[in-house]
Order: C-alpha cells, then structure tokens, then sequence
C-alpha cells in the first residue's frame, strides 16, 4: 500500500475533490466522506458499500482535474443513489451480469451530468450509446443493455453490488461508513439540495427527482394496506375462545361425568365503511375498494364475514359481499364516517376490523374502538385521522 500512496498523486487528486465539491455545494459532505485508497488493480476509479474510493494511480496521472472532478461526482452518486442496493432487488437473472448493470447505472447518472455541464472522461456511458431517451432510471435501461457489452468497466461494489478483487472487504481496521450513516449522508445531501434550490433555484433534474425520493418516499400503499390488514386479522383470530359445540379431546378420559369445552379460534370479521360524499370521485373509490376487497381475500376473508356500508352522513347502504360488483356507492352528501363507524359496531355480527376508506375530511369517533380501525386516505393533502386509527394513505397514480 506504501508504494501505491507514493506513486498517487494526492495533491492532483484531493484538487479535483475540492473542485467538484466547490461546484456543487449540496454534494460535498457525501464527497469528503469517502476514504481514498489506492489500488493498481482498479481501472479507473471505483466505489464499495462502505463509501471507500478506490484510485488508480495511473488515471489519475492521465486524466485532467476538470474530468477528475466529474468522476468524483460520478463515482458518489453511485452511493448516494444506492445502486447497490437498488441493484440486490433486481431479477435474479439480471444480479450475475454486473457489467449490464454498471452501464445502466452509469447510463443513469452521466446524463445528468452532462446536462448539468460536468466534464467527464472520453469513453462514458450515456443511454444515447444504446438508442435510449435520457432522464430514465437504470432499472429502466438494464434490459436494452446488450448481454454481452463490448464496453468493460467496474465501478465496485458500491455500483453493482458485487465484491472486486481489488476492495478491502470488512477487513478490520479499515475506515468504512456503516448503512445507518450512508442513510444520514442521503438526507444530509438531499436537504442541502433543497436548500439549495431555495437559494439558487435551480438544480439538475436527476438530482431534484433523487432528493424528494429521499425525502418524501412513495410507499406502496397496497402493501402497508395488506400487512395492516393481515396484522389486524391474525390479531383478531388470537382471540382463542371456549364452546361446548366440539368438546375438548380429554373429556373422555373423565368417564363421561365431566364435559370439558374446547378453544375454538373464530375467523374475523371485516367491515368497510365508504365515504361516499360528495367530495369522493366513483371511479377512485371503485379503484380502492377493489384494492381492499382483493387484501382481504389475500388474507383469507371473503364470502359473509365483509360487511360494506356505503356512508356520506349517513349509512345509506349495508351489505355482505362476496365481490366488489355487489357494492351499492350510494351516497354524495356530508361526510361523517363516525357514523358508519358505529353503525358497524352496532351490527350484530360485530366486526374485528373496520377498514375505512376515505379522503380524510371527517370527524372520527373520539375515543378509541373496541376493535382495530384502518384508514385508507385516498388522494393528496387529506387530514391525518388521530393517532389510534392505523393509517395507510392512497397516493395518487398508486
């Protein structure tokens, strides 16, 4: 390592770091928190998981500061990006070919660059090499990549996900940034971005896409719909009761003269309450009540244990369903979902779980329920119901 250091121009290349970091203030705490370590072995420059950079000696003596500070910034999108990470929950037909993925993911952040005026080496990765629009998301470029690409090269670990031969690995001793303060770095960048555009106004569209990803996550709502659901319904049938309808298996062994009662675990049961009012499109709600009708046959509950009750402020509609074409949206006036709320606590097969689904701008009842309340907010700005309620919100294009 002694000779490769010697042989590393640093003061060259620390230069091209504080020039890239000087042209793009929002990026210079990710940048200063990579460890340089110098390798014969790598090509070019390259990145592991745990935000260490790999140099070569030799591409640095070639390559010309301005350039060089493009790679840098180059090489911490990479990181800041996850590609490794986004790269582990591709197909597994597509995680072997980690050339592939290292041009998509290349294809992903050189166009930016170039739009936002860096200067990058010759022989860069753009989608225009392969015919393909820019402004897209590696994912999207992976399978327009030819198997067997004539271009190789290997940005580490940190870009592809795979281990090269020239990174240090968890080797002890050697500096490395944990997950949870690569996620901090993420944050960090993305709110400077922010900042940064209130100031300034402007910022490359990549990285205005990549912050608000960073800071206003989409969450797949069918996916928290369908674990809240299935939590509220396990929860639900855990609620072990006794009945003498099947006695218990040890009641002969008593001789007949005691009759023991035997647990018996009850399928739950769901009610639905639909915001039928006037501010609720039928085409969303229709949408969304096939989603939920669709979580809960995922989780096992269908045919009379799902009560609907349609409910502006008023129930106007009851009924046990089986599909959602059986499904009665009558309603377009006020909106109070207490009220279809407590009209599905008063039936007389009360439920375990009530789903609600709605926009939000309604009074909720004011104490907690006896029985699990979610409510799937439908549509942007709509108010956060109180804290008892589990929430799941229904974004738009969802």
């Amino acid at each position: 390592m002694d000779a490769e250091q010697a042989r590393l121009d640093r003061a060259k290349l620390l230069a091209a770091r504080y020039r890239a970091a000087e042209a793009r203030p929002y990026l210079a705490s990710a940048l200063y928190a990579l460890t340089v370590v110098p390798s014969t072995a790598v090509p070019t420059m390259g990145v592991d998981r745990h935000w260490r950079c790999y140099v070569s000696p030799a591409f640095v003596d070639a390559t010309p500061v301005a350039e060089l500070a493009g790679v840098w910034i180059h090489e911490v999108a990479h990181l800041l990006r996850d590609h490794h990470g986004r790269a582990g929950r591709l197909p597994a037909a597509d995680q072997g070919d980690q050339v592939r993925i290292n041009i998509a993911e290349d294809c992903e952040i050189n166009d930016d660059l170039l739009a936002d005026g860096l200067a990058l080496p010759e022989g860069r990765m753009e989608p225009g090499l392969f015919g393909l629009p820019t402004g897209g998301m590696f994912e999207a470029y992976l399978p327009s990549i030819p198997p067997t690409p004539r271009h190789g090269i290997d940005c580490g670990s940190g870009a592809h996900g795979m281990p090269a031969p020239w990174e240090l690995g968890d080797a002890a001793g050697t500096a490395r940034i944990s997950p949870v303060e690569a996620e901090a770095l993420r944050r960090q960048t993305a709110q400077a971005m922010r900042a940064h555009q209130r100031s300034r106004g402007t910022l490359p569209a990549g990285w205005e896409r990549w912050a608000t990803e960073v800071l206003e996550p989409t969450v797949d709502w069918r996916r928290a719909l369908t674990g809240a659901v299935r939590e509220a319904a396990a929860w639900a049938a855990g609620a072990v009761d006794y009945t003498y309808r099947r006695p218990s298996r040890r009641t002969p062994a008593l001789g007949g003269r005691v009759v023991l009662p035997s647990l018996r675990r009850p399928l739950p049961r769901v009610a639905v309450v639909i915001d039928t009012s006037g501010s609720m499109g039928e085409d969303e709600l229709a949408a969304a009540l096939a989603e939920v009708t669709g979580v809960l046959r995922e989780v096992g509950v269908g045919g009379n244990r799902v009560a609907v009750l349609a409910c502006d402020a008023d129930v106007q509609a009851v009924a046990r369903v089986t599909s959602v074409d059986q499904v009665a949206l009558a309603g377009g006036g006020g909106t109070d979902m207490r009220v279809g709320i407590g009209a599905a606590l008063a039936a007389a097969d009360r439920p375990d779980v009530v789903v609600v689904l709605t926009d939000g701008f309604t009074p909720w009842p004011g104490e907690p329920s006896s029985c699990r309340v979610i409510a799937a907010l439908i549509g942007e700005g709509a108010p956060q119901p109180p804290d008892w309620v589990e929430t799941v919100r229904v974004g738009p294009g969802s």
